[in-house]
């Protein structure tokens, strides 16, 4: 199971849940760039740059375990269409969706995220937005979508299995 979305929707925090509840492996792909590159994901954008960051990014998926792992993409992982190729023989593809309100709620102004870095809140909300619009096709393209506007980790972990009619599985 991929955990695809934006930025704030919870992959990480549903995906350990989901992990846990399905006793899998969780993967969190940028956690495996920066320890490919040997330098956090902020400092990775702004030394080396977005290129960098996605080439490192792509040779992760390639690398990842065919199925049987819950895995949280980075928010831009589907954009390229070589990626989603290689992300279908991964696994199930969920899109965590959330307003760009509810994202900045949880993102706060002035994340240090680098696509967000020092923006205040309307600066967010408007990016957020934009970066919604620029993905939404990749994201349409998975299997399931969930919302996850006013769920916790762990309500966001139901959610997913209900969709996916696991949900029994705890």
């Amino acid at each position: 199971m991929l955990l695809t979305g934006l930025m704030g929707t919870g992959k990480t925090s549903a995906g350990r849940q989901l992990a846990r509840r399905l006793d899998r492996t969780f993967i969190d792909t940028d956690e495996r760039v920066e320890l490919a590159l040997g330098l956090p994901v902020a400092e990775i954008f702004s030394d080396r740059g977005e290129d960098v960051f996605r080439a490192a990014e792509s040779a992760v998926l390639v690398a990842l375990p065919p199925r049987g792992s819950v895995i949280a993409l980075g928010g831009g992982a589907i954009v390229s269409s070589v990626n989603r190729e290689v992300l279908r023989e991964k696994g199930t593809l969920v899109w965590l969706d959330a307003t760009p309100e509810t994202l900045a709620d949880r993102l706060g102004p002035n994340s240090p995220r680098p696509l967000l870095a020092g923006l205040d809140r309307a600066e967010l909300e408007e990016k957020l937005r934009a970066l919604a619009g620029a993905r939404a096709e990749a994201y349409a393209s998975a299997d399931v979508r969930v919302a996850t506007d006013g769920l916790g980790a762990s309500e966001t972990a139901t959610a997913v299995l209900e969709a996916l009619g696991w949900g029994g599985a705890t």
